[in-house]
């Protein structure tokens, strides 16, 4: 595996901003070619006709495309032929390296240098199993797109995840103003009698993706976009989505009290909801990282923290109702989005990837960690980029600072799939591992 080829365009015609992505592919094998990589110099002088170094191809487009979805695929599937298979998804807003397109036209690519047998495109035509094929794959990882009105959503993302020997997913779930629309079109062929949307590879709805094999490394973190706001509690009475004591005391004069708030004034505690979210921590996950000492806030709010929203009091009770099932025996927080949390957090994970990807500190060498990436997807909530961060790609512009120009594609989705779990208000950044021996050009 070496690095990654990608390209990104907007323009209000999608004809225009394919040609652009195209040219730059072309620029990009070009170089290739210069460097003296023969197979790739036969790419670029035919948009890569008949070379097999990247039969992968990820692909994501906002909704001001998505009535020519298939169109769009179908046109980057004639001008580059080499690529086989093709996994995406239509988004409100998608992201590449250093940039974002959220409400405008936009459209990006990253072609993968992976050989077929190291992956296998999935759809709920063509679900993910244990093992596929007569050659017996195996998935270790999948990058996953998912429909947010898919029943039992939660339960499927984790029987998904126990498919992979790595229980290991990472992706989002599909949302924009043409609803869920994915992309999965597989060189293992189109299931006949489905509609021209399933033939062409475009589905509304369901799960899709790509699974990856034992011997595609991969480094991926969780960064969360809220800071803490009240000290860590263990849920100790609850309901289904009812949170009824929290250390043995009425969840809901916990919440007032925190907040400072009181039921006297119902306008000032709505106000005061809407921008108040709940991180819970289930029960296995407090191994991993204890809960802060009784009356501190935690400085910082870890990925196994899963942050949901209050959609409810109970006076009656004396409870607080949340947007999942309160995990009894687990923990509670209160938080709130927060930017300078947020940068905060995106910068750490880059350096923990970094760090991950650094040579071991006795062998002597020297190399750069960023050039052992060969590529890298960004997920990341639609409530975050440049109008959460302050400026336009000024999220994307965190990452670049700290990775640098690796290949990145990506998109804004409802909400974020990472381990085995679906997260909110936070990114998910993944970085696909160069095989030994391949420099960052390839």
């Amino acid at each position: 595996m070496k690095r990654f080829v990608h390209a990104h365009a907007t323009h209000p015609q999608w004809p225009m901003a394919a040609a652009l992505v195209l040219a730059q592919l072309r620029a990009q094998l070009a170089v290739g070619a210069a460097d003296g990589q023969a197979a790739q110099a036969e790419a670029a002088s035919r948009l890569g006709a008949g070379a097999a170094t990247t039969p992968l191809g990820l692909v994501y487009l906002t909704d001001d495309y998505a009535d020519a979805a298939a169109d769009i695929l179908d046109h980057l599937s004639h001008a580059l032929p080499q690529v086989t298979d093709w996994v995406g998804a239509i988004g409100v807003g998608i992201c590449a390296t250093g940039a974002e397109y959220i409400d405008e036209p936009g459209l990006a690519v990253m072609l993968c240098d992976l050989a077929p047998s190291r992956y296998r495109v999935f759809s709920g035509l063509v679900p993910l199993g244990a093992t596929q094929g007569p050659e017996g794959f195996v998935p270790q990882t999948a990058l996953v797109h998912a429909d947010p009105a898919t029943p039992e959503l939660t339960e499927l993302v984790q029987e998904l995840a126990e498919r992979t020997i790595g229980h290991y997913l990472f992706g989002g779930l599909v949302a924009s103003r043409a609803g869920s629309v994915q992309i999965a079109r597989s060189s293992r062929g189109a299931v006949v009698g489905h509609g021209r949307e399933a033939a062409h590879g475009i589905y509304p709805g369901g799960f899709s993706g790509v699974a990856f094999g034992p011997d595609v490394g991969i480094v991926s973190r969780v960064t969360q976009g809220v800071r803490a706001v009240s000290p860590v509690y263990r849920i100790t009475a609850a309901q289904g989505n009812r949170v009824e004591a929290l250390d043995g005391q009425p969840a809901l004069e916990v919440l007032l009290r925190d907040l400072g708030l009181s039921l006297d004034d119902l306008g000032a505690v709505v106000a005061r909801l809407r921008e108040t979210l709940v991180g819970l921590q289930v029960p296995q996950a407090q191994a991993a990282i204890a809960p802060a000492r009784p009356g501190r806030v935690p400085l910082r709010v870890g990925d196994d923290v899963l942050v949901r929203h209050v959609i409810g009091l109970d006076p009656l009770r004396r409870a607080v109702v949340i947007a999942d099932e309160a995990p009894l025996g687990g923990t509670w927080m209160l938080c709130e989005r927060h930017a300078q949390a947020a940068r905060a957090d995106l910068v750490r994970i880059c350096a923990e990837i970094r760090d991950e990807l650094s040579p071991d500190a006795g062998d002597g060498l020297a190399h750069d960690p960023v050039a052992r990436i060969a590529g890298a997807v960004y997920v990341s909530c639609n409530r975050r980029g440049g109008p959460h961060f302050g400026a336009a790609g000024a999220e994307l512009q965190i990452v670049r600072q700290a990775l640098g120009d690796v290949p990145l594609v990506g998109f804004f989705a409802a909400g974020e799939i990472a381990h085995h779990r679906l997260y909110g208000y936070t990114g998910v950044l993944t970085v696909f591992v160069a095989d030994e021996g391949a420099g960052p050009d390839g």
